[in-house]
């Protein structure tokens, strides 16, 4: 066997046995197939695509090339993905829900890049709190509270960060099948029965149009099922950021808010519930309806949150800082942006408002970058909203950029007004089983 043969029949359009794939793999992780050799065949892959059987097998292998968590000691596990999005902390809040309803949510989650925010960043927000977390710690925690959160170690999928190391330097990151097969690889190595995933659509998620984020939703459901999961995948909305806040710090007090039953913005609400109840009816087996109805009655006792606390309580988080939510999110330097004009704000650009964000401190250009914590944006308008000029449209924080002019010009111009109201669109477009 050899790579310029599989490079020239994928090439021509030809699908690619489940040896082949392995060839390739196992050749480049080794080093037997070199760089120039892997990026051919990667802008082969995306000029000709896969096949489902094709990219069920490459992922299969790819997540057999490391590690696999091991949860058959627990009941009805359930894992949760989302492609990236901007002010989207639904792990925080949903993890707490679907724990305290008898599932166990022992996943890998990863940090911030650019205009979206990470998992474990948020966490690390609360002093004290730790994701970096032996095997046995992960187990223990699990089986105490029914949740643990950790980064995933180097030996997880390792031929998935070689692999996308790679895409990201040949302009080979946005194949369809490459990126299904990159996500659920490492959904597959987390160990979960059940599966839901949270595909984002809108201009400010990586697929920004509904029927490319359906191909990718229907192509990791494929693959889930092929491997013998219990899989579901929402289609969501991210022409908006997701609930008020935006922020490591600032997302950590907008979910323990909700959890404790004060004001939550009615879209990020209503957003954890259907993925919630979701990965409760996957994971038990039970309606959709049924999950729903126990989902809520959580949130509304207030039985989560102590879920929550216990949590974060587990990784060595100090609960106490939120106590005094507006002493946690405290920043040194503060901004209002004002509405230039009286109207409606009839869009968002949420790729910008996330990179204002950025530009505050709260996320990273590159790995290297280190986050300012108490940095982010509160909105205080959103798509829909009617606004006076001069009232505030949000609240810019930081406690490492003094001047946040640009930041302020960079928002203002993220929103588009107009005189009459805008027409609604769905939070949920579709769900996919």
């Amino acid at each position: 066997m050899r790579m310029y043969d599989i490079i020239d029949k994928k090439r021509n359009y030809q699908e690619l046995t489940e040896q082949e794939l392995s060839f390739f793999l196992k050749g480049y992780i080794s080093g037997e197939v070199p760089d120039y050799q892997a990026s051919a065949f990667l802008m082969a892959i995306c000029f000709a695509g896969m096949s489902n059987k094709e990219t069920a097998a490459l992922t299969k292998i790819m997540a057999s090339s490391g590690e696999k968590l091991n949860l058959s000691q627990f009941n009805f596990t359930v894992d949760k993905h989302s492609t990236g999005g901007v002010g989207d902390k639904t792990t925080l809040i949903i993890a707490p829900i679907v724990a305290t309803l008898g599932c166990t949510v022992a996943k890998l989650s990863g940090r911030g890049l650019g205009h979206t925010g990470g998992t474990i960043d948020k966490l690390e927000s609360v002093k004290g709190l730790s994701t970096d977390i032996s095997n046995e710690d992960f187990i223990s925690i699990a089986n105490q509270c029914g949740i643990c959160v950790s980064s995933a170690g180097s030996n997880l999928v390792p031929a998935d960060k070689r692999l996308y190391a790679l895409r990201d330097v040949t302009a080979t990151v946005s194949s369809v099948p490459l990126i299904a097969s990159s996500i659920m690889s490492k959904k597959l190595a987390g160990g979960a029965n059940s599966i839901v995933l949270d595909v984002k659509t809108g201009n400010g998620a990586f697929m920004k149009t509904y029927s490319d984020a359906k191909l990718l939703a229907e192509s990791m459901v494929n693959i889930g099922k092929s491997a013998g999961k219990n899989v579901a995948a929402v289609i969501t909305n991210m022409n908006r950021p997701l609930g008020k806040n935006i922020g490591n710090a600032l997302e950590i007090a907008e979910a323990a808010n909700l959890l404790k039953g004060v004001y939550a913005e009615p879209n990020l609400l209503e957003i954890c519930i259907t993925l919630a109840s979701q990965m409760v009816s996957l994971a038990k087996e039970i309606p959709a309806k049924e999950a729903r109805e126990a989902v809520t009655e959580v949130i509304n006792n207030q039985t989560a949150y102590n879920r929550f606390i216990q949590w974060l309580s587990l990784q060595g988080g100090d609960t106490s800082v939120l106590n005094d939510l507006s002493a946690f999110t405290d920043a040194k330097y503060k901004t209002a942006v004002t509405a230039p004009q009286d109207g409606y704000i009839s869009a968002v650009n949420a790729y910008e408002i996330g990179s204002v964000a950025t530009m505050l401190g709260a996320g990273r250009n590159t790995k290297e970058d280190i986050i300012d914590m108490s940095a982010g944006i509160i909105l205080n308008a959103n798509v829909g909203d009617y606004v006076k000029k001069g009232s505030a449209l949000a609240y810019l924080q930081s406690s490492t950029v003094a001047d946040q002019s640009a930041a302020q010009n960079r928002f203002i111009q993220s929103l588009t007004f107009s005189q009459s109201a805008p027409a609604s669109e769905p939070l949920v477009y579709e769900i996919i089983t």
